[in-house]
């Protein structure tokens, strides 16, 4: 979450409400609006309330048109009833929602199923708020397996994670919480994510798990897991180091097993010992729901295991917070019932397709080098090309945003700091239609970029695709 301050000063400016938000006597029913930063004195009708928050939420931005998230923006009329009958359901109470507890187990269960676990029956997996949290959760798994086999040394060793530069950002914060050193390997030339010979070179006997991303952020490719097992068997068999691998597959783990079949990343590799994905994502669910398994018992501690008695029934949780709704649960199982496999496979092709098409008519236009081209995950990055001076990324983006779509722009990190790229994410809803109307909108804007006398853009770090 975001982190607010209170407020400042304001001048609250007494003034009437629009006096058709009240009852049946417009005249009767107006009042002065409320304060925006304290609590008012007295209640508002429901209806006047209701318009005026609705009113303030007009100047967000349309999330059909927000080509920087990955987060699912369309779902069937269905499901939305489905999250609004199960939105007052706590999924902490397994006791009193049993039902809902139930399906969240066969969630797991098709997941585990999914990723090819050698014995279904024997994974462990959660549902979770996101990623983020699955993350947490499977970092604190690595830690304290580690220093189970390392009691005589722990805590006087510091652990360490090793990953990608380009990693998301609930890994930083997994380590600035958990007091683990992050060890990340840096892009180098053209590879844009983990490269896995530097990434073994960087393990030691204090390394807790080495994480693999199915599905970068910062370009949309997929690491090369099974080499990196690779090169973590040949670690082993000249050191005895035994590291864990940890798949944040937060979008590929939903992707992959639909269109890249023959892709081996999954529990199919014995070291990998857990994979968490976001069902918000690819997984084609409204925020916030994510999931996170473990191969076995044996991968999950059961220390970290809480057994909770809340309302009359005994429970076993591991999550990092305890009440939330269990509307999303409830939607990614109707997800999955109502696609099934066949379903998935054409949803995410289709969304492929519209990327890869998207990404090919955009370097046509002679203006932009593609990075990617949306063959993996359904995500292509794009920069200006060499000869193209009077414009950069970051004068695309704000004057794409006029036209309300959001494609963020950002450097890359180390050692790629040079370069600045432009990402489109295509998601379930962004069709060919609103792909057409995307690439109309960006090819109408480039003679007036092409005109300015250089790039206009002065403060690069405030000029992020998530700035307004």
């Amino acid at each position: 979450m975001a982190l607010h301050k209170g407020p400042e000063k304001h001048e609250e400016r007494p003034m009437s409400v629009n006096p058709f938000f009240g009852e049946a006597n417009p005249v009767g029913g107006m009042t002065e609006a409320p304060p925006t930063h304290r609590l008012p004195d007295t209640p508002l009708p429901p209806s006047t309330a209701y318009q005026l928050v609705h009113d303030e939420l007009m100047l967000d931005g349309n999330s059909r048109l927000n080509l920087a998230t990955f987060v699912t923006t369309w779902m069937e009329p269905q499901a939305g009833v489905l999250m609004a009958e199960c939105r007052d359901k706590n999924m902490i109470d397994k006791d009193e929602y049993p039902r809902t507890a139930e399906l969240e187990r066969r969630c797991v269960a098709m997941l585990a199923d999914l990723w090819n676990a050698p014995d279904p029956a024997a994974v462990v997996g959660c549902s979770t708020t996101g990623s983020s949290e699955a993350c947490m959760l499977a970092g604190m798994a690595l830690k304290r397996r580690w220093a189970k086999r390392n009691a005589d040394r722990y805590p006087g060793a510091r652990p360490n994670l090793v990953m990608g530069v380009n990693v998301q950002v609930c890994w930083d914060k997994f380590c600035n919480f958990w007091e683990v050193e992050a060890r990340l390997v840096p892009m180098e030339g053209d590879r844009y994510h983990l490269d896995p010979q530097a990434a073994a070179e960087l393990c030691d006997e204090n390394t807790i798990g080495v994480v693999g991303i199915l599905g970068s952020t910062f370009d949309g490719s997929y690491e090369p897991v099974a080499d990196l097992c690779a090169a973590l068997d040949a670690l082993q068999e000249r050191t005895g180091l035994d590291i864990p691998v940890h798949v944040d597959g937060a979008s590929g783990a939903m992707v992959a097993p639909f269109l890249d079949e023959d892709l081996v990343w999954d529990f199919r590799l014995p070291r990998v010992v857990s994979i968490n994905t976001s069902g918000h994502k690819y997984g084609l669910v409204y925020p916030g729901v994510g999931w996170a398994l473990w191969r076995d018992k044996e991968a999950l501690p059961e220390e970290l295991v809480f057994r909770v008695n809340y309302l009359g029934g005994d429970m076993p949780t591991f999550a990092l917070n305890f009440s939330r709704p269990g509307a999303q649960v409830v939607a990614q199982y109707y997800s999955f019932l109502r696609l099934g496999r066949d379903g998935y496979r054409a949803v995410q092709q289709s969304t492929r397709d519209v990327a890869v098409s998207l990404a090919g008519r955009i370097e046509a236009l002679g203006d932009f080098r593609l990075l990617t081209r949306g063959d993996q995950l359904p995500v292509f990055a794009f920069t200006t090309a060499p000869d193209v001076t009077a414009y950069d990324v970051f004068d695309v983006s704000r004057r794409l945003r006029e036209g309300g779509w959001l494609v963020p722009a950002y450097t890359f990190p180390p050692h790629r700091e040079d370069l600045s790229v432009l990402r489109v994410v295509c998601r379930n809803g962004f069709s060919h239609d609103l792909a057409d109307l995307f690439l109309d909108d960006l090819t109408r804007l480039l003679p007036d970029l092409r005109r300015q006398p250089h790039p206009l853009t002065r403060d690069k770090d405030a000029a992020t695709g998530f700035h307004h």
